[in-house]
């Protein structure tokens, strides 16, 4: 039986991450290939002004789930994330279905990231890149090139993780330097370059539809760009300072990425008047504004900044699918194989190379069957947030924050605007009728992944429940809930909670 294994031998991360490093892992996560690739569609669906004001409104929502997050690793500093909240939140099952769905999502975006730097390197050098003709998938050519590029770097990224987190939060810290000085650099010049920058914004908004609708249909991928900055509570276990920073530094990460998206939005439309005729047929419009505004030099900046882009989601992904599946392995919730650390650096070394193991094939399914995948993955992320937050507005119920300061109201108000924040970002993916529902072949990867889920539970199930529901708190969260809850000097909060205990799934 797994319970007769003793708590002692509960495996721990090591705590070697600097904050700096976790601000990196969380801005590095969040802005990616999507910010330098994508501003022409967004300016194209509701103008430069429309599309800046729907991604700040965006950020500001994650602010308000991130403070449920800093709630949780404030009073639970451990690995799991998600799994960990919804275990919290709503028990056993609710929390392997959250971790499922998180898990994919994770894992999609590793691969998304490697097939994005061979579709710059496409743009790049595209006589190169296009030999050895493979197949067609859904009207996106594979060619072996791309296939192998994107198969090193998933392999390098997973040797890297394996070092352990000193060597992979140095990295993420000095490429997210790079990242932000090639935006720094590329806004200022074309600023500058521009006649008028200002009246080379016009028209602001899309005409084709309302202001606020223009906003909207940006402010409904705020889950999408800004996805990573829950990449630090997978890490909270690994801090190296006081987990009451955590807010802060998930707040000043998603401002600073919300501040990249607006800059490369605005040097995509106010370096030239809308009317211009830039580049080949504008395929990737903010590529081609960059290379008329800066010539040579201008690209080669741009390209620094996007693989640096690339490389820290493929970094920060890989630590957040590591610990996630560590996490869920200690919960008995996935194989004993997936809480194996190395002795040295106590690094989950078997999750890092599943992740790779599974990525691996991802690039041959071609960009476009990828692109469905992350999209249906996206709902798990939503879920997590869901979570959080309602764990973040129980875990506020079992007592007052810091004596003689009545800040939990506060904080248990931003719990349930993050609740509903997060159902409506659900409920866009899901209904069908809504401006950002999946495609159908994202509906159909849904439910294939919900059964394939259902299988996986029903094998594991026995084992999960093996532990009981002390011991489950235990190895997840490295005490018991009850605890916690017994910290308080409410009564009724006492009674209410231990009901609640007790009513939870047990062995």
């Amino acid at each position: 039986m797994e319970s007769s294994e003793p708590y002692s031998s509960r495996r721990k991360l090591k705590k070697t991450l600097k904050p700096s490093w976790v601000f990196a892992i969380a801005l590095g996560s969040s802005v990616g290939w999507g910010a330098f690739i994508l501003p022409g569609d967004w300016i194209k669906e509701s103008g430069p002004i429309g599309a800046m004001i729907g991604l700040f409104l965006g950020a500001l929502l994650m602010m308000v789930i991130a403070s449920s997050y800093g709630v949780m690793i404030k009073k639970f500093p451990v690995s799991g994330g998600g799994f960990t909240y919804a275990f919290i939140a709503a028990g056993k099952v609710w929390a392997f279905i959250c971790g499922w769905f998180l898990a994919l999502g994770y894992l999609s975006i590793v691969a998304l990231n490697a097939s994005a730097f061979t579709l710059l390197l496409k743009f790049l050098a595209p006589d190169f890149m296009n030999r050895f003709y493979l197949y067609t998938v859904a009207g996106w050519d594979v060619y072996a090139l791309e296939v192998i590029i994107a198969s090193i770097l998933i392999l390098l990224f997973a040797f890297i993780n394996t070092t352990g987190t000193s060597l992979s939060g140095k990295i993420q810290f000095y490429f997210s330097l790079l990242l932000i000085g090639g935006v720094v650099v590329l806004g200022l010049f074309t600023f500058g370059f521009s006649d008028q920058p200002f009246q080379n914004l016009k028209p602001y908004f899309s005409g084709n539809q309302s202001i606020i609708t223009s906003i909207l249909v940006i402010v409904a991928i705020a889950p999408w760009a800004y996805v990573g900055f829950d990449n630090v509570p997978q890490a909270a276990e690994e801090f190296k300072f006081s987990p009451r920073k955590a807010t802060m530094l998930i707040v000043a990460s998603l401002f600073t990425s919300a501040l990249i998206y607006a800059t490369m939005i605005g040097l995509t439309a106010w370096t030239f008047p809308s009317f211009s005729s830039i580049g080949q047929g504008n395929l990737w419009l903010t590529g081609d504004v960059v290379v008329s505004a800066l010539g040579t030099a201008g690209l080669v900046i741009m390209a620094i900044a996007i693989i640096m882009g690339i490389f820290t989601g493929l970094n920060g992904f890989y630590m957040s699918s590591s610990r996630l599946l560590f996490s869920m392995a200690r919960a008995r919730a996935l194989p004993n194989a997936f809480r194996t650390i190395t002795k040295k650096k106590q690094t989950p070394i078997w999750g890092i190379w599943f992740v790779a193991l599974i990525t691996l094939p991802m690039p041959w399914f071609g960009r476009q069957a990828l692109s469905w995948i992350v999209d249906m993955s996206s709902t798990g992320v939503s879920v997590a947030y869901l979570f959080t937050c309602i764990a973040a507005y129980k875990v506020l119920a079992w007592k007052k924050e810091d004596a003689g300061r009545e800040i939990a109201p506060v904080k248990k108000t931003l719990a349930l605007t993050g609740i509903v924040a997060s159902s409506a970002f659900l409920a866009l993916l899901l209904i069908p009728t809504s401006p950002a529902a999946l495609s159908m072949p994202s509906y159909i990867m849904l439910l294939v992944w919900a059964i394939v889920g259902g299988g996986f539970y029903a094998a594991m199930r026995k084992r999960y429940n093996s532990l009981s529901q002390e011991e489950t708190e235990l190895y997840v969260l490295g005490k018991t809930i009850a605890s916690e809850v017994m910290d308080t000097d409410d009564t009724s909060v006492k009674k209410k909670l231990t009901i609640g205990i007790d009513s939870l799934p047990a062995k």
